[in-house]
Formats: C-alpha cells, sequence, structure tokens
C-alpha cells in the first residue's frame, strides 16, 4: 500500500502544558525544575512533549479519543479498524529543534501519514504505521519526526501484506546494566497523563480494559516510554532536553496503575547517525517484577565530554 496522508493537524500548546507533561511523566523539583517552572531562567520544553500532540491537536478540553480516530480517513484497501481493539506497538520520535514553551504567535501543524497497514494472519493483529512531522508552517522548519506502530487486536485475516521485519535493539548479551533507576506508580497515574490529551478510556474506565482482557485499567505505553525518557535524560543527557536526539521502544506488555516501573539501561558507546552527527548510544529496557514491558529500547544523545575524550 503506498503512503496515505491525511489532512494537516493544527497544533498548539502553552506553558501549563508542558509543565503538565513534566510533571506527569515525574520530573522532579531539584534536578529538572527547568522542565517545571516557568520563571527558571533555563526553562524548556522536556524533549519528549510533541509525541503527545498527535492526540492534543489545538484542544483545551477533553475529546472523544474513539470517535475522533474513527472518524479519520480511511487508507484505500485498509479494512475498516476498530480503535477500541488498538493498542501501541512501537513508538520512536527524533528530535530535530527544540521546541519553544509556548505556540502562540506562530502557525503549527502535524502532518501524519499512513506508511503501511499489516495484516499478521487471522486471529492475530493488523499493524498500521503511521509518521507525524511538526512543522512550523510558515518558516517550513522541522522540529520533530515521530513513527509510531496501532497494533488492532484480533482483526487479522484480511488478505493484507505481513509487513517488514521488526527492527531490534537489544541490550548486550550476559552483561549487567550499567545503570537501573526505579519509578512508581499509583492508582491515579494514568488519570493524570491522560490530560496531556491522550483521552483512550483504556486508560480510565476499568470497562475498556476488561473487554481486551486486560483485567481493568492500564496505563498508557507512553507514559511508560516518556519515564524513561526522562530517566535516560538524568542519567546520559544531564538534564538539558536538546541532548535527545532520537527515542524509541516497543511496547511488549501492559503496565497497571500501581505498578513500580524499573528502567535498566546499557551505554553502548558512539554512533554515526543518520544526520552524521556523532551520538552516544544508550539501550534500554523497562521491566515490571522482572517481566519486560518495554523492549527494543534506544535513546541516542550528545554525548558528554567525558565520552568524547575516549576517541
Amino acid at each position: 500500500m503506498a503512503a496515505f496522508e491525511y489532512p494537516a493537524q493544527k497544533v498548539s500548546w502553552n506553558k501549563r502544558d508542558v509543565i503538565l507533561f513534566a510533571h506527569s511523566i515525574g520530573c522532579n523539583s531539584k534536578e529538572q525544575l527547568h522542565f517545571l517552572y516557568e520563571h527558571h531562567p533555563k526553562f524548556q520544553v522536556f524533549p519528549t512533549y510533541p509525541i503527545v500532540l498527535t492526540f492534543k491537536h489545538d484542544d483545551h478540553d477533553v475529546v472523544d479519543f474513539l470517535a475522533r480516530n474513527a472518524a479519520a480517513p480511511i487508507p484505500p484497501g485498509c479494512p475498516h479498524l476498530d480503535w477500541s481493539r488498538a493498542v501501541d506497538g512501537r513508538r520512536r520520535i527524533m528530535l530535530e529543534r527544540e521546541l519553544p514553551p509556548i505556540s502562540e504567535g506562530r502557525s503549527w501543524e502535524i502532518r501524519s501519514k499512513v506508511l503501511g497497514v499489516y495484516d499478521k494472519g487471522a486471529g492475530k493483529p493488523t499493524i498500521m504505521e503511521r509518521e507525524h512531522v511538526l512543522i512550523d508552517r510558515d518558516t517550513k522548519e522541522i522540529y520533530s519526526r515521530a513513527w509510531e506502530t496501532a497494533i488492532f487486536l484480533g482483526t487479522g485475516g484480511w488478505g493484507g501484506n505481513r509487513g517488514p521485519q521488526i527492527v531490534r535493539y537489544s541490550p548486550p548479551e550476559n552483561q549487567s546494566p550499567d545503570a537501573v533507576v526505579e519509578h512508581q506508580t499509583t492508582p491515579e497515574t494514568a488519570h493524570l497523563y491522560r490530560l496531556n490529551g491522550d483521552y483512550n478510556p483504556l486508560h480510565a474506565s476499568p470497562e475498556a480494559g476488561i473487554a481486551l482482557g486486560y483485567g481493568g485499567i492500564i496505563m498508557h505505553g507512553l507514559y511508560s516510554w516518556n519515564v524513561a525518557a526522562r530517566v535516560i535524560l538524568d542519567r546520559y543527557g544531564a538534564n538539558k532536553g536538546s541532548n535527545l536526539r532520537d527515542f524509541e521502544a516497543r511496547f511488549t506488555a501492559p503496565v497497571k496503575p500501581g505498578d513500580k516501573l524499573k528502567v535498566k539501561m546499557w551505554q553502548m558507546g558512539l554512533i554515526t547517525h543518520n544526520t552524521g552527527q556523532k551520538l552516544l548510544e544508550v539501550r534500554f529496557v523497562v521491566e515490571v517484577a522482572d517481566k519486560v514491558v518495554l523492549s527494543d529500547g534506544r535513546a541516542l544523545l550528545t554525548p558528554p565530554s567525558r565520552i568524547e575524550s575516549r576517541l
């Protein structure tokens, strides 16, 4: 299936939005106050914030998540897909420019397209891959590129292409992580995070989770994903947002409100990014009670001077 482009979507944000996001993913007032306090001399947007604009758009209130997705155009050759059966499969964001704290005064939009829709077979899922580009419409400057894989449970068997193999970023075999950080969630964590614009009922209503076999509410996959980004930026990026350049992971198991996340990190050394820059590669997994919930995690960061001195 050829790439299918959606109509461009206007997006907006303000300081309150970016502070809420930073708070919802666990930024602390000791090392990360500059993400939380608008009068801090180095106040900045946490770098992965653009990922939520694909949901938030320019809304100022809650929206009907399922109705909005159901109303989206359907790519030619794609079967009708029920978004109440959709879960995240994989997310990646590549950051090209630092986002200003407010969108006011400029024209911003997300340009999204479907890259492919894949049939994994009868009784198995359908996979949809999409790309989202955040752009300043006036200057044509791109600020971020994000990729998502949506998994529609139990909807396969319609005769489509099975799709490409998954790219893996496994941690080194038989090597202990270089760092481990734990993060505790609460029964209300998902209710706070959803205020960023991701209003899928799966993360708020027990009935939605029961219908999909999860037994109740589950956390947003992007919540755990963003927590991992925060932990890695703290450990390897000196808490400077512009140091995080590329970030991705695959969602492998649900997280329940109240679970404790354990982020395990391996420093892999320097690589040459497709932009030509030398970046520090960190691989990671996130576990809950020794069960992997995020796999194939990979972060690329501006290398600190102590790493570059080894070259």
